[in-house]
């Protein structure tokens, strides 16, 4: 019990970090920069926003794999496929982090080179395929996002190590996010609200953890 309660624990306070940073660096450090029509000026005025967001966005990702070892052990008791799996896509995931890092980086860098250079026919050729590069690295990696998320809401449902109204609407959260990022890469998004529900889940677990840890199903049929 002690065991699950201090995994759980630890867990929960890595979800915390990840959640809030995602919301530093798509909310506070590159939305308003790399995705503004000016970009081209922007971007090389934030340099250190840039700069950081991918930074933390390594962090992140590094703490999801972090998060996943500590799980892996717990998993396995249920299922081995699906906590090898988790294991697996967090990985996955943590490479389109580093993939839309490097997109993100050279947009720093042209922008640097525009500014540096004025206005350079041949940087202007650049400004389109970069920024689309990057929308196109954004998208996917958001979409790759929702497998390691929808395998941890799905194996913490089946092992009943939350409660089960935590897991179900994660899997609800998870699958309107993965809807919505398919859309809007066929250029088809319905809303951003559809991402709400991901938010408020992605806090709730972690808070949830942090103060209960993770439940021990297992032991508690054991002692019955």
């Amino acid at each position: 019990m002690y065991s699950n309660q201090k995994a759980g624990r630890i867990s929960g306070a890595l979800f915390l970090f990840v959640f809030i940073s995602g919301v530093v660096i798509f909310q506070f450090l590159q939305g308003s920069v790399l995705f503004s029509e000016n970009f081209l000026t922007t971007t090389s005025e934030n340099s250190n926003k840039i700069i950081s967001s991918t930074l933390l966005g390594i962090f992140s990702g590094i703490a999801s794999i972090v998060i996943a070892t500590i799980l892996l052990p717990i998993f396995k008791r249920y299922s081995s496929n699906l906590a090898y799996l988790y294991f697996a896509l967090c990985i996955l995931s943590f490479i389109a982090i580093m993939i839309d890092n490097v997109s993100v980086i050279s947009m720093l860098e042209l922008s640097k080179e525009y500014v540096k250079n004025g206005n350079d026919s041949s940087v202007k050729i650049l400004e389109t395929l970069v920024y689309q590069r990057h929308r196109w690295t954004h998208y996917f990696y958001l979409l790759i996002s929702c497998f390691p998320v929808f395998v941890l809401y799905y194996t913490l449902y089946l092992s009943k190590l939350v409660p089960r109204i935590i897991s179900i609407f994660g899997i609800f959260a998870v699958l309107l996010m993965f809807t919505e990022e398919l859309l809007s890469i066929f250029g088809h998004g319905i809303s951003m609200d559809m991402l709400l529900p991901m938010a408020l889940i992605q806090l709730t677990l972690p808070l949830w953890l942090i103060f209960k840890g993770l439940n021990s199903p297992l032991l508690e049929k054991e002692n019955e």
